[in-house]
């Protein structure tokens, strides 16, 4: 750890003693959130998500191809996430790092196990023909807690998503592309919510400085039924059984807000 960062650490340590963050909000406040869908022309779906200084943008796109053998009768969904170069001085041009695929694994678990997207209906021939859709992450500001921006970033793109109809012909086996739309079938909206564990305090939507000092990480993703669809903790830190069930009211309280923040720049598009 370099002089700056040492200095910063105990910077933020000192002030957790006070009960305060660095940027003054309390410890289960979210940084300014701003939402806005259909912001890329010539995709299906999309949407730019600011958190504090980190952003996000999301491009969903959808193909027609073959199911997986052992899920013949869903649709297929796939997540990729870019992390910019521009974005951050630790991100380098090439194939996705780890930071990259874990991200993307973990957004993508939030959305799938909370089956957020009815992957039935997007079926066109049961067996050999689906529609694939695919969600193309790009981080292009990293000021910490990419997974609660780009999870945010994901629904709302999904929910802005218009699929071209289309009808297969049986006896010519093709598939005709009508000049008419559908939104993708998306049924809930799962938020992830995101802590920081340092020492013995719990910081939701932690920034990067905070990130930098912090002990342990733990994501809870959550629906608007108050199911939990998909918990990460990652970093060498433990969390206590106490601090699981805090985290986790915590988190239902803090999605109900983040998620109707979603909700109105959907219905405003």
């Amino acid at each position: 750890m370099n002089v700056v960062a040492t200095i910063m650490k105990d910077y933020i340590l000192e002030l957790l003693k006070e009960g305060k963050r660095a940027d003054g909000r309390a410890f289960d406040e979210y940084r300014p959130l701003e939402v806005k869908v259909n912001v890329i022309e010539k995709a299906e779906g999309s949407a730019w998500v600011r958190l504090g200084d980190t952003q996000v943008l999301v491009g969903i796109k959808a193909d027609v191809g073959e199911p997986f053998p052992d899920l013949p009768n869903r649709g297929v969904m796939t997540t990729n996430v870019e992390l910019v170069p521009l974005a951050s001085p630790t991100f380098e041009p090439g194939p996705p790092d780890e930071r990259a695929i874990e991200l993307a694994r973990v957004v993508d678990r939030g959305i799938r196990e909370s089956e957020a997207v009815d992957l039935e209906k997007l079926v066109i021939v049961p067996g050999k023909l689906v529609r694939v859709i695919f969600i193309d992450v790009h981080v292009l500001d990293h000021d910490g807690n990419l997974f609660d921006a780009t999870g945010i970033a994901i629904i709302a793109a999904l929910m802005s998503t218009k699929l071209p109809k289309v009808v297969y012909n049986e006896e010519t086996g093709e598939l005709e592309t009508l000049d008419e739309y559908e939104p993708l079938p998306v049924t809930k909206v799962p938020i992830p919510v995101t802590f920081a564990k340092i020492r013995d305090v719990l910081l939701v939507d932690p920034n990067l400085d905070e990130e930098n000092v912090m002990d342990s990480r733990l994501t809870i993703t959550t629906d608007e039924n108050g199911y939990i669809s998909a918990v990460q903790k990652s970093e060498a830190g433990s969390f206590k059984l106490e601090e699981i069930g805090a985290a986790v009211d915590i988190a239902l309280r803090k999605a109900a807000e983040l998620r109707e923040a979603v909700l109105q720049a959907v219905k405003g598009e």
